[in-house]
């Protein structure tokens, strides 16, 4: 549509997830148009994060050292593991300011469809932190989802042979959401997880 690099810059953004023609195309008339952009800051701080930024060696989660900061927080509980697709979910539930546990970052869900199996993902390395018998809950963190529920399921049938307790975090209808527009799932998930009041 637009001639040479202009376009290639549109293409480029383009191929960032979430990222559709019109937002690539607004994001790159942003930089075109705003003077006092700092494109040269955006090219170091893309350099830096290929650079610098890599995965916990303990939970998988994204840090510039060894360990990422929950895992080195000694005031966290050791004793519970919450396990997440990815490191992107870490954030969501960090924000929540309810969790205090650690993490076990999966990187991905099981997905036959994109060939994804549970040999893809950092089960492994959940198994191995689980052996040594300090952690008593697990709670499966998957979204809920086809995929999610896949590796959810999967996991909890494999952490039946160990003893202990996994727990999956409920689902069901959003605060502020009306009835009439929730689907069947959500709807029946919320009275699966309904609760005495």
């Amino acid at each position: 549509m637009y001639d040479g690099i202009v376009q290639d810059l549109i293409d480029e953004f383009g191929r960032l997830p979430g990222i559709g023609p019109k937002s690539a195309q607004r994001i790159a008339f942003h930089i075109l148009q705003t003077p006092n952009f700092d494109v040269s800051h955006l090219s170091q701080l893309l350099g830096e994060v290929r650079e610098k930024v890599r995965f916990c060696e303990v939970c998988g989660n994204v840090t510039e050292q060894d360990r990422c900061s929950i895992c080195r927080d000694t005031r966290r509980h050791a004793t519970l593991i919450c396990v997440v697709e990815d490191a992107k979910d870490v954030a969501a539930i960090e924000r929540t300011r309810e969790f205090k546990g650690l993490y076990h970052v999966l990187g991905g869900a099981i997905s036959p469809i994109a060939g994804v199996g549970p040999d893809d993902l950092r089960i492994a390395q959940l198994m191995q932190r689980l052996a040594d018998g300090t952690v008593q809950e697990v709670i499966l963190a998957t979204n809920p989802n086809l995929e999610g529920e896949a590796t959810a399921t999967y996991l909890s049938r494999l952490l039946t042979t160990l003893e202990i307790r996994v727990t999956r975090l409920a689902s069901g209808l959003p605060v502020g959401g009306d009835l009439e527009y929730a689907d069947e799932v959500t709807l029946g998930r919320a009275f699966e997880g309904r609760r005495i009041v």
